[in-house]
């Protein structure tokens, strides 16, 4: 088995295990500001996507210096893997969501299991291939979306994506206050 191919195995295992993770540690480590910034702080599909987002950048970074300095794809590859898992996530919601009417929590974390191996599998695709973009595009990106998340935790928007089904609240502000 080829280096990249063995690291992206473990990746997706990593992000699998950090995801499950990152899912309880705001409550376990007392609601701390810190951890809300890259922990769920409520059940929204928006801090969810925090679930995979952080612990696939992290891979990102840890593998750029383990197989990334000798692949130009590498950044382009990651970046575009966590875009398309983090898509498949609010698609995938919303679409059965809609049909159904509800949300099934076994579906909801399948969902991220999935969204998971699509996104590293896709990362494999294309750093094995002769896809290339502009490094500077990927990790502009990488860092708008941290940005969006840091903010958003704090001052969150009035939208659905944002919104906790199970509390009907916004963010972490209201969740502080409680």
């Amino acid at each position: 088995m080829d280096k990249i191919k063995k690291y992206q195995i473990f990746s997706t295992i990593l992000v699998c295990i950090l995801g499950t993770l990152l899912h309880f540690t705001y409550k376990f480590f007392g609601r701390n500001i810190f951890i809300a910034s890259f922990s769920a702080v409520n059940e929204s599909v928006w801090e969810h996507l925090k679930l995979l987002f952080f612990p696939m950048l992290l891979t990102t970074i840890i593998g750029y210096f383990y197989i990334g300095k000798n692949e130009p794809n590498f950044l382009c590859s990651k970046t575009l893997g966590i875009l398309t898992a983090m898509s498949f996530i609010i698609i995938f919601f919303y679409t059965y969501t809609g049909i159904i009417g509800k949300s099934i929590i076994f579906i909801d974390i399948a969902s991220f299991f999935v969204a998971v191996i699509l996104g590293e599998y896709l990362s494999y695709r294309l750093i094995t291939s002769n896809f290339m973009c502009n490094n500077i595009i990927a990790i502009s990106t990488l860092i708008i979306i941290l940005i969006c998340f840091i903010v958003f935790t704090f001052f969150t928007p009035n939208i659905g994506i944002f919104k906790d089904p199970v509390t009907n609240e916004y963010g972490i502000i209201k969740n502080i206050e409680k």
